[in-house]
């Protein structure tokens, strides 16, 4: 069930060049939060539209978050202190499903805060990708005490190997992994879906798009399916990646 929560900000601060992470007390939200899932933060009176943002953590009565400054809402946000409150609605959407063996986790920018969270509710790897080492190096901080084995990607080589998440992906399949989760650019998630369709893996797609009222209300964030047109916050945020972009079913 929906609900909307006053949480007390515990930290916000900057973690790397405009992205921030905010981290709120709020125990039953995480309780009730699921790997895929996000939230709609209302930021101030000035702003008629929540944002939505992915849950990154929900443990030990704590929901993390971590968002980019793009816009007046998002700096505005920036600003909040610790002590302050915010209204959050949630958790929304529909997480990803949960497995008894080994993910792979595969992301690129923010869309590896999902897959954190990810990271903290399955036993999985992850395979990171970023254009620069100081793009990447606070997201292998956050996922070094989840995961067993970090990959990683960029695009000038000053950290992993040099390329994209789908140049080392074949490589890292060759262990034993029960299913594919993803969440980054479109571009990317389509080429992770095709190899892990290749190599007959349940794949899962988490999608990004901009939302309204983040409640199914509208249809700012329909998304074109094999099943018709749907709802990125209310059927989604993840979907199969066979109804997306076509491969293998494995439900």
């Amino acid at each position: 069930m929906i609900k909307n929560f006053t949480a007390e900000i515990l930290s916000n601060e900057a973690v790397a060049d405009k992205i921030y992470r905010l981290i709120v007390a709020a125990e039953e939200l995480a309780e009730i939060s699921r790997a895929g899932q996000f939230v709609q933060v209302k930021i101030s009176d000035e702003f008629t539209l929540r944002r939505p943002l992915g849950i990154a953590s929900a443990a030990d009565g704590r929901v993390k978050i971590f968002y980019r400054t793009v816009g007046r809402g998002t700096e505005n946000l920036s600003t909040k202190k610790v002590g302050e409150s915010l209204s959050i609605l949630g958790a929304l959407g529909n997480g990803f499903t949960p497995r008894e063996g080994k993910v792979l986790l595969v992301g690129g920018g923010m869309g590896l805060a999902p897959l954190l969270c990810a990271a903290e509710q399955f036993t999985a790897d992850v395979l990171i990708g970023g254009r620069t080492n100081g793009e990447v190096n606070f997201w292998c901080e956050e996922f070094r005490k989840h995961v067993g084995e970090i990959f990683l990607t960029t695009d000038d080589g000053s950290v992993g190997t040099k390329g994209f998440v789908t140049d080392l992906m074949p490589k890292i399949l060759s262990g034993d992994y029960c299913a594919v989760l993803t969440c980054g650019p479109e571009i990317m998630m389509r080429g992770v879906a095709k190899i892990a369709a290749e190599n007959n893996l349940p794949c899962e797609v988490s999608f990004e798009k901009r939302m309204a009222c983040g409640l199914g209300a509208c249809l700012s964030c329909s998304i074109d399916t094999v099943d018709g047109r749907k709802k990125v916050c209310k059927d989604g945020p993840v979907f199969n990646a066979d109804k997306v972009f076509g491969g293998v079913s494995h439900e």
